[in-house]
């Protein structure tokens, strides 16, 4: 099979929430053969271009997948500038029901007949879902709520949403109506509207990271490092214990983003961002 890879970046949706425009990236390698896809979704403060999630896409594609990467609606960016945070106004409007419903717009994108991979290219049939800390969380919720999503696999997830903030603090932050976020990368001041927290007491089951695991009837894989300096592994833990049936895979050594960082300027991939996407693969091909 030849390794050629077709690259379309900067694919234009449209936000279900306030139609605000977002993007996103497809990889392939066309080869005539129906392939499964996998939708790649960043974190906090994450998009899609971050570090090294090309060097991850152009791997993925080359093993025989459609691999997708969106910059989601709120996450700060804008379509004219997809790796700066250029609007703060969308960040601060920002909440998990936009971005699980962002996923919905994608995936309707890719089963409909705008989709402009060719039929012969992609298989819907195995939709796969991967997600890096808060998107981790947010692949495992989307995989529970859509039966499209056949496979899901969190790297470093969140596994309560609802406890992700002090009391004391949340109480300050209804009061302010904005709670802010320093950027030690960017120099930049991040603001959070009390809609958030807000978004979340409005929505307790669908956002109930834990027990959409806990019921999901669908393969999970669960991957953490022991050296994770901003989620500590036990989330992945926890997450294990609710659901047996799930995969764990723990990276001895291994930090948040697995080696990686932005801007990434090494041309091969971290070691241990390797060993989480063989796994992550092999966990995809199984059945295939």
């Amino acid at each position: 099979m030849s390794s050629q890879i077709k690259t379309i970046n900067n694919i234009p949706l449209i936000s279900a929430h306030s139609s605000r425009p977002f993007i996103a990236d497809i990889r392939y390698v066309k080869d005539h053969v129906k392939k499964p896809i996998i939708i790649f979704i960043h974190g906090f403060k994450g998009f899609k271009d971050w570090g090294h999630f090309n060097l991850i896409a152009d791997h993925v594609a080359k093993q025989g997948f459609v691999f997708i990467k969106p910059n989601l609606s709120h996450n700060g960016t804008t379509p004219d500038h997809p790796m700066d945070f250029a609007d703060l106004e969308a960040f601060s409007e920002n909440n998990f029901s936009i971005e699980l419903d962002d996923l919905a717009v994608l995936i309707d994108f890719l089963s409909g007949a705008q989709n402009i991979v060719p039929a012969e290219e992609i298989n819907m049939d195995q939709l796969f879902l991967i997600g890096h800390s808060r998107g981790g969380s947010i692949a495992l919720l989307k995989a529970y709520e859509d039966t499209r999503v056949k496979k899901v696999a969190a790297w470093a997830p969140i596994h309560n949403l609802f406890q992700r903030w002090p009391e004391e603090l949340v109480e300050k932050w209804r009061s302010n109506g904005t709670h802010y976020i320093f950027n030690s990368r960017t120099g930049q001041d991040m603001p959070l509207k009390y809609q958030l927290i807000e978004d979340l007491q409005k929505n307790k089951v669908r956002l109930d990271v834990s027990g959409a695991v806990q019921q999901i009837n669908k393969p999970v894989l669960l991957i953490h490092g022991t050296e994770d300096e901003t989620l500590p592994y036990q989330h992945t833990v926890e997450l294990a214990t609710i659901q047996p049936l799930a995969e764990s895979f723990i990276v001895e050594g291994a930090n948040h983003v697995f080696g990686g960082k932005h801007p990434y300027e090494n041309p091969e991939l971290p070691e241990a961002s390797l060993k989480v996407l063989n796994k992550t693969l092999s966990f995809f091909q199984k059945g295939l």
